[in-house]
C-alpha cells in the first residue's frame, strides 16, 4: 500500500497457522475497496513510522486535542467517515483474519490495523479513536472476531498506556549510551523483561507472539550485535565470526533472511572503507561485493564507485579554479558570476546541489 502508518514487521510462527487456516477454508478479511488487506511485509521496509513508544507517550499525554464531544460512536458506520488530516488519501493498513468458524486469527496484521488509527492520536482523542476502530471492525466483521478484535484493541490501548511507568524506571538508555559510550546490556535485558511481564498481563501467549514476536527478535538480534561489538576481549576477526554464528544459529524463516541481509550490508560497509583505504583494485572491491550481495548489486556499487571518481576529479578541477577566480579578482560581483558558470559547466542540477556539503565533508577529512 502507498501509505503505511508503522513499519510492517515479518510474521513469524503465525503465519504457519494462518496457512493452515487458508486451507481449511479461511476467510480472509476484505477491504471497503474489496481489495484483499495486504499481510506483513518484510521488517526491512522503512523505520519511520509511529511506534509503540510513541503511541503510549501520545496516549498519555495530557495535551491529545479533543474533539466535539458528538462525534461519538453512533456518527461512525464503517469508521472511516471524516478521517483526521493525516489518515485521509491512505489506505487502512492491517488485516483482520477469521477461520472457517468465524473465529478472530490473531496476526501482526491486527496490530498494524491497530496502530494505523492510533497514529491520529493528537488530532482526535482517545474516545473517538476507539468508537472508529470498533465500528471498522464491526463493519467488516462477523461475530463472535468482530467482539474479539475489539476486546483485543480494548487491552492493547490499555498496555500501551502502562508502557511510559517501565520507560520511567529505567530513564533514557540511549541517552546513557551516547553519555557513556557504551549501553548498559544488562538494563536493556532488564527493561525487556519488564515489558514482557507487562504484556503477560494483557494478552495470551499467541497474540503476543502475534504482535511482537517479530520485533522482539530482531531486538534480540541488536542486543547481541552490541554485546559483541562491546567486547573488549575478542579481536574484529573474532567479533565477525561470533556475528556470524548467532544469525547461523537462528531458525530458518524469513526473519533469519531478512538479518542475515542487514548483516551482509554492514560487514559489506565495513570491508568497502577498509580496502579503499588500503587503495584496493575495483576488481577486488567487485569480488568482494558480490561474495557479501551478488553479482548484480555488486555490479551496480561498480558503477557508483566509477561515478564517485568522476565526481571527485571534476570537484578537484572547481575547487582549484575557484581558488584562481578568487585569487585574481577583486569584484565580487564578477567573480560569483564566473564562479556560476563555472558550476554549470562542471556540474548538472543534481550535483551542484552537492557541492557545498561535499565541500564541507571534504575540509572535515582533512582536518
Amino acid at each position: 500500500m502507498s501509505n503505511n502508518r508503522r513499519p510492517a514487521y515479518l510474521p513469524i510462527a503465525i503465519i504457519a497457522v494462518v496457512i493452515i487456516a487458508i486451507a481449511a477454508a479461511v476467510i480472509m478479511w476484505f477491504k471497503p475497496d474489496s481489495q484483499r488487506m495486504e499481510t506483513a511485509q518484510s521488517a526491512s521496509s522503512a523505520s519511520t513510522d509511529t511506534s509503540e513508544s510513541t503511541l503510549s507517550t501520545a496516549l498519555n499525554s495530557e495535551q491529545i486535542e479533543q474533539t466535539a464531544s458528538a462525534q461519538n460512536q453512533s456518527a461512525f458506520v464503517t469508521g472511516l467517515e471524516r478521517l483526521p488530516r493525516s489518515l485521509k488519501g491512505t489506505q487502512v493498513d492491517g488485516e483482520i483474519i477469521i477461520d472457517e468458524n468465524k473465529q478472530l486469527v490473531v496476526t501482526e496484521g491486527l496490530r498494524r490495523l491497530f496502530d494505523y488509527f492510533l497514529s491520529a492520536i493528537g488530532e482526535e482523542d482517545e474516545a473517538v479513536i476507539f468508537a472508529r476502530v470498533e465500528s471498522y471492525i464491526r463493519h467488516h466483521t462477523p461475530e463472535p472476531a468482530a467482539s474479539q478484535a475489539v476486546a483485543i484493541f480494548g487491552k492493547y490501548v490499555a498496555y500501551l498506556k502502562a508502557l511510559p511507568e517501565i520507560e520511567k524506571r529505567y530513564g533514557n538508555l540511549q541517552l546513557q549510551a551516547t553519555k557513556n559510550g557504551e549501553l548498559d546490556l544488562n538494563a536493556v535485558a532488564q527493561q525487556k523483561q519488564d515489558v514482557a511481564n507487562l504484556r503477560q498481563q494483557y494478552f495470551d501467549k499467541a497474540t503476543i507472539e502475534a504482535f511482537f514476536g517479530a520485533s522482539d527478535s530482531y531486538d534480540d538480534y541488536s542486543m547481541e550485535m552490541v554485546r559483541i561489538n562491546q567486547n573488549e576481549q575478542m579481536s574484529e576477526a573474532q567479533k565477525q565470526a561470533a556475528r556470524q554464528d548467532y544469525i547461523s544459529r537462528l531458525p530458518d524463516s524469513a526473519i533469519k533472511t531478512n538479518i542475515m541481509q542487514q548483516a551482509n550490508l554492514g560487514e559489506l560497509m565495513v570491508r568497502t572503507e577498509q580496502m579503499k583505504a588500503a587503495g584496493a583494485s575495483p576488481e577486488a572491491l567487485y569480488n568482494m561485493r558480490r561474495e557479501l550481495v551478488g553479482a548484480p548489486a555488486a555490479e551496480r556499487l561498480a558503477q557508483v564507485d566509477q561515478e564517485d571518481a568522476n565526481f571527485d576529479q571534476r570537484f578537484i578541477q572547481y575547487q582549484k579554479q575557484k581558488e584562481q577566480l578568487l585569487s585574481q579578482n577583486t569584484n565580487s560581483a564578477e567573480v560569483q558570476i564566473q564562479i556560476d558558470q563555472l558550476e554549470q559547466q562542471l556540474f548538472d542540477d543534481a550535483e551542484r546541489k552537492r557541492l557545498s556539503g561535499y565541500a564541507a565533508l571534504q575540509e572535515t577529512k582533512t582536518q
